[in-house]
């Protein structure tokens, strides 16, 4: 089984960068407290890294 990472969204993408939006919307998220259970990749803990003011991870599994 693949490991993987539940992230949620705790800040708003008004008034950001139109990068850190299109990063959001990549994650998956698009409202407040919104949570995804996304594969533990690379490219994915990259994208939580850019924007570490709009996400946190909640979890790790596997």
């Amino acid at each position: 089984m693949a490991k993987t990472i539940v992230v949620k969204q705790i800040g708003s993408p008004i008034r950001r960068p139109a990068k850190q939006r299109q990063t959001l919307i990549g994650l998956g998220l698009n409202k407040m407290h919104k949570t995804r259970e996304l594969e533990d990749t690379p490219a994915v803990r990259g994208m939580v890294a850019e924007i570490p003011h709009l996400v946190e991870i909640v979890e790790e599994r596997g």
